[in-house]
């Protein structure tokens, strides 16, 4: 597979205006460059690109449509993951991508930068350490549950649209952990959504805005 061609997510995403798929071929492009001077992407998962990592992101996509005019936070993005492909999907939501590794987020700007995301931000910080809130806040598998909810629990505005929360992409059997983090949850098998291999045990783990009432 050309790991560059944006014909997987036009399939499962066919309403990607011409523009957008432009950007995504770009961003595949501009990660292929990037990986061969910092290592944002495992290596041996370059080839499969479109799949494991652009398609992944936009996992969180099949389960909440971000209004416009909303805000996401991005917690722990490395290369800009999930958080750039979704500010690709959702051009009028402001997206937050932070990270405590400066070179990541650096990788980050200059992407952001050559596809004119103007609806990025970009910050080499923790998220405990950001005072900013937002509507919804996303991540991929940075830390166990209860952990990660730890750092971003006061991160939220208050009720403002609806499904406000976390979408959190994980995978493997989450049973112990989610039922350890005592959050109420709910979670997305994206092998629902999408027929690849690759999404057999991958997950969207929604935590509402109130998760322990």
């Amino acid at each position: 597979m050309n790991p560059t061609s944006t014909d997987i997510l036009l399939h499962y995403f066919p309403d990607l205006t011409p523009e957008q798929q432009q950007q995504f071929a770009r961003l595949a492009e501009l990660y292929v460059e990037w990986n061969s001077k910092i290592n944002v992407i495992s290596r041996k998962d370059m080839d499969n690109l479109m799949v494991n990592h652009l398609l992944h992101s936009l996992g969180i996509a099949k389960v909440v449509q971000f209004p416009a005019g909303t805000s996401v936070m991005d917690v722990g993005t490395g290369g800009g993951l999930p958080g750039l492909p979704l500010a690709i999907l959702f051009p009028e939501v402001k997206f937050h991508l932070v990270d405590s590794i400066g070179k990541k987020i650096h990788v980050v700007e200059e992407i952001a930068k050559e596809l004119r995301l103007h609806n990025v931000k970009a910050s080499h910080t923790r998220a405990e350490q950001v005072h900013e809130k937002y509507d919804f806040i996303v991540s991929r598998a940075v830390a166990r549950l209860a952990t990660f909810y730890q750092w971003i629990q006061f991160s939220y505005k208050k009720e403002s649209v609806p499904g406000q929360g976390l979408y959190y992409l994980k995978g493997g059997d989450l049973t112990e952990e989610l039922a350890g983090s005592g959050l109420i949850h709910e979670v997305f098998d994206l092998s629902t959504y999408f027929q690849e291999e690759f999404f057999e045990t991958k997950k969207v783990v929604y935590v509402p805005l109130h998760p322990t009432a």
